[in-house]
C-alpha cells in the first residue's frame, strides 16, 4: 500500500511542476513587462560608465592644467585655446519621460558655474614665461590694461621674478567690474610685448573663464602667458616719426602750437597742439574768416599713426574731402595730445581706478584758461561758444563730456565715442551725468557693437556698451536734447580702437558740423 501512494505522487509530480509553471506565467502577463533601469551614462552605448570616469579625471581643456613651482595656489591654466564647453548627455529614445527629466536636472547639477576670474574675491595670479629672456631687475615686466588706464609702467602693476625665471603678479579681485583686458610691457609702450613673428600685432589678452566651484574655498586660479619676444627700444624709423620738429605725414595744413601745463602728474608738461586748418584757410579772401573749432582729446592719434599705437582717426584725411564736398562748414580742429603715463589722472573726474587719482576738474580748467586762450590767439577760430566743440574718445569722451556738464555754456557741440560707464566708480558717473539740465546744443554718440573684443564669451559685455550709449541718448533727451540736435551711431562689428572711430568721423562731422551757406 506505501510504495502504490508512493509510485502516485512521483507519477503527479511532473503535472503538479507544469500547472505552477502555468500560473506563474499567467500571474506575469497580468502584472506587465519589468521597467530596466537606464544603464550608467545612458545614451553613450556600453562606454558612458568609462566615458564618465574620463570626464571626471580630465575634464574640458579649461581643466587640464599644469602644476608650476607654488602649486599650492591652485591648478594653472595655461593660456593659448578657448575653453570647450562639456557635452551634455542626451537621454535616448527609450527613456521613460521621468527619465529624462531626472536626467536632465543630474545633468544640470553636474555642470560647472563658468564665471571671469575678476569675480573671484581672492583674486588671481598671472605668471609670465619670458622666451626672450630680455626682462631683469632693471626693466621687469609690467601689467598694462584697461583697469589701470593702459599703463605700461604702473609701479603698482610690476611683475616680479620667481626662482623658475617666470614673472608673477598676485592681483587682488579688482574693484573695475569690467573683464580686465592687458598686455605685458617693460616700463614702456617702446618695449610692448610683440608676436613670434617680430610684429606689434599681439591682441589684447584676457583671462579664460573658470569654474566658481574649484575656488570656492579660497585659492586663487593662476594663469601663465607666454611672451616670445619684447620690443628693443624703438626702431631709427619710429624714432625720426616721435620726433617733435620732424615734418608731419598729413592730408593738408597741421601746425603745431606749444603749449605749458595740464593736471596730475602733467602740471608742468610742455606739449604742442596740433592745429588741422581747413582748405582756403590761408587764402587772402578769407583773411578775415574766423572758423568753428574742435577741440579733439588724444590729439596724437588724430591725424597720424604713431609708431605703438593701434590706428589714427584720419582727421584730417576726411575733414578735408568733406570741405572740398562741401558737406560739412570749413573748421579748425585741434588735437590736444595726452599726457602718456598721466593721461588716466587727466582725464577721470572722478575715482574710477585704482592707480590714478582723478584730476579732471584741473584738467578741464586748464583746457579753459590756457589751451582756448592759446588758440584763439593764434589762429583764426571763432570765440562764439557756439562754435567751438569738444570730443575724444574712451577717456578722452569721459572728459570731453564733463567739461561740456560743467560748462555748458562754453560749447556749442559735443562728440563722444565709445565713452565708457566707468564702472570702477560705482554708478557715480551715471548719475552725474543724469543730474546735468544742460548740454550743448549738438550731441554725437558713436560705439561699436564690439567695443570689449570679438569673443563669443564677451557677447553680454560687448551688449552692455551697446545699451549704455542707448541709455545716453535717453539722458540727453531727457535734459532738453531734441532729437535732431542728438544722434547715436552704433556700427555692429566695430571694436574700441581708432579704426572704428576713423570710419564714424564722417557721421559726427557732419552732424556737428552742416554747411552753413552763407
Amino acid at each position: 500500500m506505501r510504495k502504490r501512494i508512493l509510485l502516485t505522487i512521483w507519477l503527479s509530480l511532473p503535472f503538479i511542476a507544469i500547472s505552477i509553471l502555468l500560473l506563474s506565467i499567467g500571474h506575469n502577463l497580468r502584472m506587465g513587462p519589468a521597467m530596466e533601469n537606464p544603464r550608467v551614462g545612458v545614451g553613450a552605448g556600453d562606454t558612458g560608465g568609462a566615458n564618465a570616469i574620463g570626464e571626471w579625471f580630465f575634464g574640458s581643456r579649461i581643466d587640464q592644467t599644469s602644476e608650476l613651482e607654488d602649486a599650492r595656489r591652485g591648478p594653472t591654466a595655461i593660456l593659448g585655446g578657448e575653453a570647450e564647453p562639456e557635452t551634455e548627455p542626451v537621454a535616448g529614445d527609450e527613456a521613460s519621460e521621468a527619465d529624462a527629466s531626472a536626467l536632465a536636472a543630474n545633468t544640470a547639477e553636474a555642470q560647472p558655474e563658468m564665471v571671469v576670474p575678476e569675480s573671484l574675491p581672492q583674486g588671481f595670479v598671472i605668471v609670465v614665461d619670458d622666451r626672450s629672456d630680455v626682462a631683469d631687475d632693471d626693466a621687469p615686466i609690467h601689467l598694462a590694461s584697461n583697469h589701470n588706464g593702459w599703463n605700461p609702467g604702473d609701479a603698482n602693476q610690476r611683475l616680479v621674478r620667481r626662482s623658475d625665471m617666470r614673472w608673477q603678479i598676485v592681483l587682488p579681485q579688482p574693484t573695475n567690474p569690467d573683464r580686465m583686458q592687458f598686455k605685458f610691457a617693460l616700463g614702456s609702450w617702446e618695449r610692448v610685448e610683440l608676436s613670434e613673428d617680430g610684429e606689434d600685432n599681439v591682441p589684447n589678452r584676457t583671462l579664460p573663464l573658470v569654474d566658481r566651484a574649484r575656488y570656492a574655498d579660497g585659492t586663487r586660479p593662476v594663469f601663465e602667458f607666454v611672451v616670445q619676444q619684447f620690443r628693443e627700444g624703438r626702431a631709427p624709423t619710429d624714432i625720426v616719426r616721435l620726433d617733435r620738429y620732424r615734418e608731419l605725414d598729413v592730408t593738408g595744413t597741421v601746425r603745431r602750437l606749444e603749449v605749458t601745463g595740464g593736471a596730475g602728474g602733467a602740471v608742468g608738461a610742455q606739449r604742442d597742439l596740433l592745429v588741422w586748418l581747413p582748405p582756403g584757410y590761408d587764402e587772402p579772401e578769407n583773411a578775415e574768416r574766423h572758423y568753428p573749432v574742435l577741440y579733439l582729446m588724444d590729439g596724437q592719434n588724430i591725424f597720424e599713426q604713431l609708431p605703438g599705437v593701434w590706428g589714427e582717426w584720419q582727421a584730417d584725411e576726411t575733414a578735408q574731402r568733406l570741405v572740398e564736398l562741401g558737406l560739412i562748414e570749413p573748421a579748425v580742429i585741434v588735437g590736444v595730445p595726452h599726457a602718456g603715463r598721466y593721461r588716466a589722472e587727466e582725464y577721470l573726474p572722478m575715482r574710477a581706478l585704482d592707480n590714478a587719482d582723478p584730476h579732471g576738474e584741473a584738467f578741464v580748467s586748464w583746457l579753459r584758461h590756457e589751451v582756448f586762450p592759446r588758440v584763439e590767439r593764434a589762429f583764426r577760430v571763432s570765440d562764439d561758444p557756439a562754435d567751438r566743440g569738444i570730443g575724444g574718445a574712451s577717456f578722452g569722451a569721459v572728459i570731453s563730456a564733463y567739461a561740456a556738464a560743467e560748462h555748458p555754456g562754453a560749447f556749442g557741440f559735443l562728440l563722444l565715442e565709445s565713452m565708457p560707464t566707468l564702472a570702477g566708480a560705482e554708478g557715480r558717473w551715471k548719475r552725474y551725468l543724469e543730474s546735468v539740465d544742460r548740454w550743448p546744443e549738438r550731441v554725437y554718440i558713436g560705439m561699436g557693437g564690439r567695443e570689449v573684443s570679438n569673443d563669443e564669451a564677451d557677447r553680454e559685455l560687448n551688449e552692455r556698451f551697446v545699451s549704455w550709449a542707448r541709455e545716453l541718448e535717453g539722458i540727453f533727451a531727457r535734459a532738453g536734447v531734441e532729437s535732431d540736435r542728438r544722434l547715436l551711431v552704433i556700427t555692429p562689428e566695430a571694436n574700441h580702437n581708432e579704426d572704428a572711430w576713423a570710419e564714424r568721423f564722417p557721421d559726427a562731422l557732419q552732424f556737428l558740423l552742416p554747411p552753413r551757406g552763407d
